[in-house]
């Protein structure tokens, strides 16, 4: 792990930076566990009835493997915001906050009589307020859940997905999700660093189905620039080869040539080196005119190779290759480990931090605790004395772990 620093001392990047996490499932909570790696102070506050994600299987030793794994370097409390008490709380929290981050249905805040404009804007005009949705607050969707594939469906993802037998395939990851979280957490960071020059926040609209769009490229600009109605290419690429998947004796793996140059350094490598020089594979655009000749002649010569072994000499030669690993496979490769991409603190096992800074780096400071667990810390932060937070559990107004959080936990 000396990628990632464990010296909990240092800080990190946003270090003094407050976030009041309300979101829940996957796209919030993804972009505030990001924030709080590099050292924001994330208070995550759940419904009583917790993120429904903590019920979702497969269960290891801390609980849904989901919820732990995007939700670590949090303080967690739980608190009933349709109470007036429990807003009362919020806006309390939000006196010292820089941010706030929630996906509540359009209007939910609103109706709460904490809607950003009416009074949040009034009342904290340096909060940077980060509203996710589905698809906006209006327009002819807005206010409409959204769900990471459904929106896939509604946003063209899945009709450029899979093969041309397969029909419209769903991406295997929650990517729209993700990648929601990514441009929530983009806005988050310009927002913060326009406020050093300006004073103010603003209200940040972050939808899944505007980031789906924005991941049709080139599909998207082929259709607008050109009209080419993109088709279900599988594991090719629409505009360069040979660029698709080979079958290997030892499995599928994948071939990228990106340029002419590794085609000829390819094709010498593979022992077919009179391909570089057949006038129908001379250029990118003729070789992906003649895509199907290109990957039977390919497969002659892959056919009887190890992937591992023949994706290892073609790295070295500058050409990408690999093959097809599962995910058992690469969270057990040599690289993964040298990246510090698994971290663990007892029986807290998950992805490590993507984003190596050299002077401020990401740490696991508290693995993902249990709902409430920190609420009478959160409380107190607020301002509530002993008796208020003892009288607020008793009226279900905040809410104390229903179970001992696990020993591997910090707070």
């Amino acid at each position: 792990m000396d990628r990632i620093s464990k010296d909990k001392s240092s800080g990190g990047a946003l270090a003094g930076f407050k976030v009041i996490d309300l979101s829940r499932v996957l796209a919030g909570p993804v972009c505030t566990q990001i924030l709080g790696d590099h050292g924001a102070e994330v208070i995550k506050i759940e419904p009583p009835s917790g993120d429904e994600t903590r019920s979702w299987a497969p269960f290891g030793p801390e609980g849904s493997a989901f919820y732990s794994g995007i939700n670590r370097n949090k303080m967690h409390a739980a608190a009933d915001l349709s109470k007036s008490e429990g807003r009362d709380l919020l806006l309390r929290l939000l006196e010292g906050a820089d941010v706030l981050v929630h996906n509540f249905k359009a209007g939910t805040l609103e109706r709460w009589g904490l809607g950003y404009d009416d009074v949040l804007s009034k009342r904290f005009p340096r909060l940077i307020y980060c509203h996710i949705t589905g698809f906006g607050e209006d327009g002819p969707l807005g206010g409409l859940p959204g769900y990471d594939t459904v929106v896939q469906a509604i946003a063209g993802c899945m009709s450029v997905n899979g093969r041309a037998e397969t029909g419209p395939t769903r991406v295997g990851m929650s990517i729209v999700d993700l990648g929601t979280a990514m441009n929530a957490l983009a806005a988050i960071l310009l927002a913060a660093y326009e406020r050093e020059r300006s004073g103010l926040g603003q209200k940040l609209d972050v939808c899944l189905y505007d980031c789906a769009l924005s991941y049709l490229h080139p599909h998207a600009a082929g259709y607008l620039q050109a009209g080419v109605v993109p088709a279900r290419t599988g594991n090719q690429h629409p505009s360069i080869a040979p660029y698709e998947e080979f079958q290997t004796k030892s499995g599928p793996m994948f071939l990228g040539v990106g340029n002419d140059g590794q085609f000829t350094a390819a094709c010498s490598e593979l022992g077919c080196a009179g391909l570089a020089d057949d006038p129908r594979f001379g250029t990118n655009a003729l070789r992906v005119k003649n895509r199907a000749e290109l990957h039977d002649l390919l497969q002659v010569h892959l056919s009887d190779q190890d992937a591992e072994a023949l994706s290892t000499r073609l790295l070295a030669k500058g050409i990408p290759a690999s093959a097809v690993l599962d995910v058992p496979g690469v969270l057990a490769a040599p690289h993964t480990a040298h990246r510090s991409m698994i971290v663990e603190e007892g029986a807290y096992k998950a992805l490590g931090i993507p984003i190596k800074l050299s002077r401020t780096p990401g740490t696991v400071r508290s693995t993902p605790r249990t709902l409430g667990a920190d609420t009478r810390e959160v409380c107190r932060q607020a301002g509530f004395d002993q008796s208020d937070i003892d009288d607020m559990i008793t009226r279900g107004i905040v809410f104390e772990p229903r179970e001992t959080p696990s020993k591997s936990s910090k707070g």
